[in-house]
């Protein structure tokens, strides 16, 4: 009960970071079209997993993340003439433009973990964070210097606030209708 509304108070801290962000950047006023798109800069060493991998230990937060329409939406309603447009990968696949992240015109086998707008998305490449709790993987409960190690490796986009990056964005206000 408690980390279900530790849970619910981090989602909803962020939603606000979000919110703010987003009224900062637009001010209730139309926005100049965007500068060209320069992903963030990922630390060396650290690679793109993609979801499964990430689900493989957070299966509970994988389960909530796929009713969500950046699960669902973010990638299957791009239209197919749309999904090597540089100006709408950058919002509706994970990693674009950033090293080991989504590349279009790569086989989608390959990639298939990086459609859509998954957990590296906000919380950066999992390579590391994956590498370092691999010997934690059997632990029900974590000390507090285990916990600090675990969350300590996550790389987040978030101090970036990502979500601005495409919902703050004039992209979609004369776009044409998807049609797939």
């Amino acid at each position: 009960m408690v980390k279900t509304r530790q849970f619910a108070l981090v989602g909803i801290a962020v939603a606000v970071a979000c919110i703010v962000g987003f009224l900062a950047v637009n001010n209730g006023q139309s926005q100049p079209p965007a500068e060209p798109y320069t992903p963030p800069a990922v630390p060396k060493g650290q690679t793109y997993t993609g979801a499964k991998r990430c689900a493989s230990c957070h299966f509970k937060q994988h389960m909530s993340w796929k009713k969500t329409k950046h699960a669902t939406d973010a990638w299957s309603k791009v239209a197919a003439k749309y999904q090597k447009d540089p100006a709408c990968l950058k919002c509706h696949v994970t990693g674009y433009g950033a090293e080991g992240g989504y590349v279009a015109g790569t086989d989608a086998a390959i990639l298939s973990n990086l459609v859509g707008v998954s957990c590296e998305a906000c919380h950066g490449p999992g390579s590391k964070h994956e590498e370092i709790c691999k010997k934690y993987a059997t632990k029900k409960k974590l000390s507090a210097d285990e916990e600090k190690e675990a969350r300590g490796s996550i790389y987040k986009f978030l101090p970036d606030n990502v979500c601005v990056r495409c919902h703050g964005t004039p992209g979609h206000k004369d776009h044409p209708k998807y049609d797939k």
